[in-house]
């Protein structure tokens, strides 16, 4: 199901000017990082996704749907959205029926329903909570139960807004394999992210915003490498990148593994090419040498 973004403008209230002219294309099974500074837009243009905003100018799509034309409550059957702080969307009196709540009103069947919330909270980590409220949960866990509400409604495109704020090392592994899981289901996985490395290491496109414009958008590794985009949009690379770079590395390796074969692979070209140094390439020392160490030998 692709997404569509054509010369979207918003504005709040207040005046401020969130999206300038946005155009975006995401085609079906993408997974796109969106990453900047506070305030670049970054959340704005993800809530036009599900239709929590309208655009003030331009459109936006949701395969057929023009989301000025429906509903949210319809769009939520085509994109589950994770809030940046899960306590704006958990309302339920334990986790169980909070993960269930999407799929209840999307009608489907109590027992596809319930077999859906048990498939989401197990992968999250949290079946053994289901019982519990989700206000006695730590605010990492709730934001995992929010997450878990999301894939029990089996939307074909999934935002993620901040999903590693507030986890810690397992958690943000956690939530990395979740992203690989729904990019091997061939769903559409959008992740507004101050995370850069997890953007690296999960994400194979990257879109980078400043002042409501997005001002790269293409492959992870050569975005990741634009140093003037970056700047302007006061994001640091990966620091996988910021180590080759350093190194005088010409490849831009995402993740640690990367990194290390290309290494590996730079310290052997290097080996090769180099001078061989004398007495380890299975020579022997010529005769000068050994006339100068005779010549230069003690008395007996």
């Amino acid at each position: 199901m692709n997404i569509s973004l054509d010369g979207v403008s918003f504005a709040y209230p207040s005046g401020v000017m969130a999206l300038l002219e946005v155009s975006l294309e995401i085609a079906s099974g993408e997974a796109v990082a969106i990453i900047g500074e506070n305030g670049a837009g970054k959340t704005t243009l993800a809530r036009h996704l599900n239709g929590l905003l309208k655009p003030a100018t331009g459109g936006v799509a949701i395969g057929e749907w023009d989301t000025r034309r429906v509903s949210v409550a319809k769009l939520a059957a085509r994109v589950g959205y994770v809030f940046q702080n899960p306590d704006d969307q958990l309302f339920e009196r334990t986790v169980a029926a909070e993960v269930g709540f999407g799929p209840r009103n999307l009608g489907i069947p109590l027992a596809d329903a319930a077999h859906a919330v048990h498939n989401a909270l197990r992968r999250v980590g949290l079946a053994e909570q289901a019982d519990q409220h989700p206000y006695d949960l730590h605010i990492s866990q709730r934001k995992l139960v929010a997450l878990a509400a999301a894939l029990a409604m089996n939307t074909p495109i999934v935002v993620l807004d901040e999903p590693t704020t507030g986890q810690d090392a397992g958690g943000v592994e956690l939530v990395g394999q979740i992203v690989d899981e729904l990019k091997a289901e061939r769903r559409t996985v959008i992740a507004i992210t101050h995370d850069i490395d997890f953007c690296a290491e999960h994400f194979e496109r990257v879109v980078v915003m400043a002042e409501g414009r997005i001002l790269a958008d293409g492959p992870a590794a050569r975005t990741l490498s634009q140093v003037e985009a970056l700047a302007q949009a006061e994001v640091e690379p990966p620091q996988m990148i910021r180590l080759a770079r350093a190194l005088g590395m010409d490849h831009a390796p995402l993740t640690v593994e990367e990194f290390v074969d290309d290494f590996a692979a730079r310290s052997a070209a290097r080996s090769e090419s180099g001078p061989k140094v004398h007495g380890l390439s299975g020579s022997t020392p010529n005769d000068s040498s050994v006339s100068r160490a005779d010549s230069t030998s003690g008395p007996e």
